[in-house]
């Protein structure tokens, strides 16, 4: 599985009341991890849906270990599979940057669809750059 390393900073709103990151911002950031990871990868989602193919989310799951505070600076290391020719997954690993503190882990699962919304065939170019 090719490895993408991306990194963000946890911003004041993020938080919640007890200076925690509020859970559904790790969502967030998956997204930030798999829109890089495209992008380093060579498929930008704004050539995807120019291309006529979405990839909407069909299946997601966090797992929290530590909690992350406003001003961390998180390192979200992310990784996509090739699932079926009209599926793929992507695993993140989110921690602490500097003392690599696991902060959470988890997965996204994608449907590739048409303009209409209907499956349909990633484009061999998406399939060859999963394992």
């Amino acid at each position: 599985m090719t490895l993408r390393r991306t990194r963000v900073r946890v911003r004041y709103a993020e938080t919640d009341r007890m200076g925690v990151v509020y859970y559904a911002n790790y969502f967030v950031w998956f997204e930030v991890g798999r829109t890089d990871w495209l992008r380093q990868t060579g498929w930008t989602y704004r050539e995807m849906e120019r291309d006529g193919v979405s990839l909407p989310v069909i299946e997601a799951q966090c797992e929290y270990r530590q909690p992350a505070r406003y001003d961390d600076e998180i390192e979200i290391v992310t990784g996509g599979t090739l699932v079926t020719p009209v599926r793929v997954r992507f695993d993140y690993a989110l921690s602490r940057a500097g003392d690599d503190t696991a902060i959470a882990g988890g997965h996204t699962v994608h449907a590739a669809v048409d303009a209409d919304g209907r499956p349909c065939r990633l484009p061999d170019r998406v399939r060859e750059m999963f394992p």
